[in-house]
């Protein structure tokens, strides 16, 4: 028999939350010092775009954040004086709503919990240690129930109707800030005939105005574009088209370029606004068995939709070969192992996992939604190098109570994924700045002892998440279905813990593994007597704009691609990015000041 919906009927005894940067009676506001600055950004000409003037914003803020900040997620009308001016405002807005919610869902045992859960949280923001998803800041304290997840994957069946309701959906998707991915290989192709006659005009086709109609729409309103992703199974029959059909687009537009047009992105009648598939990530996900045909060279089969019978045989190395000389061509399409991906799923007994959203982090069911956060990695680095794990682990703890937090009180575009997202209740924790902690304790990106570093990293963070998932249905109950996939989840969270163990004792610092492994062991032994409270707990996220209200010099689990780059903003104006870990990585290698001062001069 299945648990009731959690946090609905069960009594609960609500968390406790210690205190570790804050103190009771002390605002984390008045702990810092304030700086009033003017939030400006300009384009390529010097021309300014966007001017908010005498913002009040933390000292230690670097002007980046400031820019990207204000400019982005404060609220408000520019000009009137409904518009936000602080970052107080901003994050008071945030916590407020999030403790609010908690203390009416009986999240917290007593009142001090609840004091210490929002001062810790505030604290994790202020300092830049963490941050929720965009849509968190665009819409939390803003809307009654707010849209807050940026991870949607949304299905579509072999129906004109489920074919333009997604159009709808992904559309308010977009307007809300968020991303999403569909995987269209239920729809019958373009060698395959409809019920009433005549011949069907495949994915591909519908794929074509998904786009179009992604590229008209703001994402949140603001200057971020749409994100979106489309998927097709390999052994479907338009899978050769869709290999292709980017890379095509890709020399149209080079075309377009010799003629004379302009070869910037997002430039109205340029090059690339001319041609289609410019709003999309592609994918066509692939199973083991193609991947063992593709190495012996053997013939692969595509399949009907509506009958399953054989519609195409190609060679399978052949057809690797093209995605990789299209990908070469335009970075697309990618691909998603799909053997894999199941491996690893922790609902198999409810349903496979079909797609996922836009940057590939989040996986899961069909119709489901994911609220993100990250953590910065370099806001928990010691003098000497280490992690603050005490540290670390606390702020997993919080963060994913606030994202849990969320999901009861948000908003949700479609009743699948608003029923999904109540009875699976996944999150996404994740980190960023980790190709700068590697950089700053002088380890190359590209070396074994960093893929052990960051294997502990990730693991500590994961098992943490977890573990506190655990605690919160130790009080309100695990996700609905969690005893219909409990076999499953607990495999899944084994492997974890195995995967774990795996990690090198020779290339990672003792506490760091010591702590990656005790965290799964303590998620696995909660899981088995409490279950959890979220089917999914972690992603690692790319996180871009949230990359630069932390500070951060490097993007999600990514190295820095240049030490200086520039960032085109969508609604005009450009952004100059300069690596701030280089000193600090200069020194780890044994360089003196004056060295070092002439190098980052040179920078």
């Amino acid at each position: 028999m299945e648990s009731p919906a959690p946090g609905r009927s069960q009594k609960t005894t609500g968390l406790t939350f210690r205190r570790l940067f804050t103190r009771e009676g002390e605002d984390p506001f008045d702990q810092v010092e304030w700086d009033i600055r003017d939030a400006t950004i300009a384009n390529e000409k010097g021309e300014v775009v966007f001017e908010q003037k005498g913002v009040e914003v933390p000292k230690s803020w670097s002007q980046m954040a400031t820019n990207v900040v204000v400019s982005k997620y404060f609220r408000g009308t520019l000009g009137t004086p409904e518009r936000e001016y602080s970052v107080r405002q901003l994050i008071g807005r945030v916590v407020d709503t999030m403790t609010a919610w908690g203390e009416k869902g009986g999240y917290f045992a007593t009142e001090a919990d609840r004091d210490a859960f929002h001062d810790e949280l505030t604290y994790l923001l202020l300092h830049q240690m963490m941050s929720f998803n965009s849509p968190v800041w665009f819409n939390c304290g803003v809307e009654e129930r707010p849209q807050c997840s940026a991870c949607f994957i949304n299905s579509v069946e072999d129906t004109m109707s489920s074919i333009l309701d997604l159009a709808k959906t992904e559309g308010m998707l977009f307007k809300w800030g968020s991303g999403t991915g569909t995987n269209f290989s239920t729809i019958r192709s373009s060698r395959e005939r409809l019920a009433g006659g005549g011949t069907a005009s495949g994915p591909v086709s519908f794929m074509r105005g998904y786009d179009s109609f992604a590229g008209v729409i703001k994402s949140g309103g603001k200057t971020r574009r749409a994100a979106k992703m489309v998927i097709l199974n390999v052994d479907h029959p338009d899978i050769m088209e869709f290999i292709r059909c980017k890379a095509e687009e890709e020399k149209k537009a080079w075309a377009l370029i010799e003629a004379g047009y302009d070869g910037g992105f997002n430039v109205p009648g340029g090059a690339y606004d001319s041609v289609q598939f410019q709003n999309a990530n592609h994918s066509v996900r692939v199973t083991d068995e193609f991947m063992e045909k593709a190495l012996r060279g053997e013939k692969w089969q595509t399949r009907a939709i509506t009958t399953g019978e054989v519609l195409g045989e190609y060679n399978a190395a052949d057809m690797l070969r093209e995605i990789a000389e299209a990908a070469w061509v335009c970075g697309d399409p990618g691909l998603q192992f799909d053997t894999t991906i199941n491996a690893w799923h922790t609902c198999k007994n409810t349903a496979r996992i079909n797609a996922s959203n836009p940057c590939s982090e989040y996986m899961f069911l069909d119709d489901s939604a994911c609220n993100l956060a990250s953590l910065n990695i370099m806001k928990f680095r010691l003098p000497d190098g280490s992690l603050d794990l005490e540290s670390f682990r606390h702020a997993v703890q919080v963060t994913i109570t606030a994202q849990e937090i969320i999901v009861s009180n948000a908003s949700y575009p479609t009743p699948a994924i608003d029923r999904n997202s109540h009875d699976f209740r996944p999150l996404g924790l994740g980190y960023a700045n980790l190709g700068a902690y590697l950089m700053s304790i002088g380890l190359p990106y590209d070396s074994d002892e960093a893929r052990a570093h960051a294997a502990a990293i990730t693991a500590v963070m994961c098992g943490e998440a977890y573990a506190q998932s655990a605690r919160i249905a130790s009080s309100l109950g695990p996700f609905r279905y969690f005893e219909k996939n409990r076999k499953p989840m607990l495999e899944v969270m084994r492997m974890h813990r195995a995967a774990a163990e795996r990690i090198s004792p020779e290339l990672t610092p003792t506490a760091l593994r010591d702590a990656a492994i005790k965290a799964w062991d303590e998620a696995v032994d909660l899981g088995e007597r409490f279950g959890y409270r979220n089917a999914q707990a972690t992603v690692l996220a790319p996180t871009g704009t949230i990359g630069f209200m932390m500070d951060c010099d490097t993007t999600g689990i990514e190295p820095d691609i240049a030490l200086v780059k520039y960032k085109k903003l969508v609604g005009g104006g450009m952004l100059k990015i300069v690596n701030s870990t280089v000193p600090m990585a200069l020194e780890r290698l044994g360089y003196s000041p004056e060295e070092i001062r002439e190098i980052v001069q040179y920078i």
